[in-house]
């Protein structure tokens, strides 16, 4: 392991209404096509705008603008948008945007976190400063979530009396910027009843671990988004790898990323298990081999 941990992100940069730019990282994305007519998928979501073929499966696709509470593209606006074909938790999702931009590289470091005024419902998870540009990240969870509100509904998983126990037993700290994943997260443990620590970001994350060390309650199992502000998901894992005064916990970096750089990535900073979003089932197995693990 390095001393160091900075990743440089690639984010793409595009516009939904007006100048105002936008991004998202470029591990979701699959390609970037030009707009194309759709076939109509009947009795769908107002903001659905069709369905594409794509390399022979029929991927749906949103129009972007009209699912963050934008007017919907015109047909004029059509003739020169673009469709984004992203790859977010286990499934593939266009996107149809007013205009791509361009491709940047940014420190997820100096992603700041939104403003609190803008309430649970903004469609952005961080603010990134470019040569006095801010740029918004979408936070394609939630916006997914709004769209297909039946992704949210999380389904009983069987777990063995012995199973349940153990995961009480034992101090989970879960970290998600996103208030959609971290509701994930924390249905599937409320549903068994297993107890658990939750914050929204690594930095947050880090000073948890290190005051339930204090105070003879080290952190067990250690569940945290990748692509978060400040202190990302990648970093967060290294810092308490690097950390010699911490018990170490069972580290799940937990991503909606289907990438294997992003695996690679979480081998190299130390942690014990990358899993893509979202199979609750997967999640608590995981969980049981880090108690087996620490164990």
């Amino acid at each position: 392991m390095t001393s160091t941990t900075k990743q440089l992100q690639k984010l793409l940069l595009f516009q939904l209404s007006g100048t105002r730019l936008f991004g998202i990282g470029t591990l979701k994305i699959r390609e970037i096509l030009p707009f194309r007519p759709l076939a109509r998928l009947p009795h769908s979501h107002p903001a659905i705008a069709g369905a594409i073929s794509f390399r022979g499966s029929s991927v749906p696709v949103i129009d972007m603008a009209a699912a963050v509470g934008y007017p919907q593209l015109t047909p004029e606006e059509l003739n020169t948008a673009s469709i984004i074909i992203t790859d977010v938790q286990r499934q593939e999702i266009g996107f149809v945007v007013r205009g791509v931009q361009q491709i940047i590289e940014a420190d997820w470091k100096k992603v700041k976190a939104p403003p609190a005024a803008l309430g649970d419902r903004a469609f952005i998870t961080g603010l990134l400063d470019i040569d006095g540009d801010i740029i918004q990240l979408l936070d394609l969870e939630l916006l997914l979530a709004n769209v297909y509100p039946e992704s949210l509904e999380t389904p009983d998983v069987a777990l063995t009396d012995v199973q349940s126990e153990t995961l009480k037993a034992l101090n989970i700290l879960l970290v998600d910027d996103s208030r959609v994943a971290r509701k994930q997260l924390c249905d599937a443990l409320d549903t068994k009843d297993i107890s658990y620590q939750v914050t929204s970001n690594g930095d947050d994350a880090l000073q948890s671990l290190v005051d339930n060390n204090d105070n003879q309650a080290p952190i067990d199992i250690l569940v945290s988004d990748i692509e978060m502000p400040g202190l990302d998901g990648y970093e967060l894992a290294f810092n308490v790898r690097d950390n010699s005064a911490l018990k170490q916990p069972y580290i799940i970096l937990h991503t909606s990323l289907n990438s294997e750089m992003s695996l690679s990535y979480a081998n190299q900073v130390g942690a014990d298990e990358a899993l893509t979003k979202f199979d609750a089932d997967e999640l608590l197995q995981a969980m049981l081999r880090g108690a087996h693990q620490s164990g």
